[in-house]
């Protein structure tokens, strides 16, 4: 009997990951997060609250919550991929506010 060759171990947990992703908008926002905003905001930032497309994100300071507002249009496309990928439910807008 010929043995396979091994095969990667991404290849399986892709399949487990796909099954256990959130099933909501906010927390499939908040798993992507860190990727989306990058280390040093996602550090200083948190998607708190989501209603009808438009993102809360809490901010620990007026400074940070200013740099998100020019960075929204990049963020969006990172969070909700290419327009026309066909993931559904998609981010509309974002909110930012101050608080600890």
């Amino acid at each position: 009997m010929r043995r396979l060759a091994p095969r990667p171990i991404s290849s399986a947990l892709h399949a487990v990951v796909r099954d256990v992703e959130p099933a909501g908008l906010l927390a499939r926002i908040q798993a992507r997060w860190a990727d989306a905003a990058g280390a040093v905001l996602g550090a200083a930032t948190q998607p708190v609250a989501e209603r009808d497309g438009v993102v809360t994100v809490r901010c620990e300071s007026s400074l940070w919550a200013q740099e998100l507002e020019l960075l929204a249009p990049d963020l969006l496309l990172r969070l909700n991929g290419p327009p026309g990928s066909g993931e559904r439910p998609r981010v509309e807008r974002f909110r930012f506010v101050v608080g600890a």
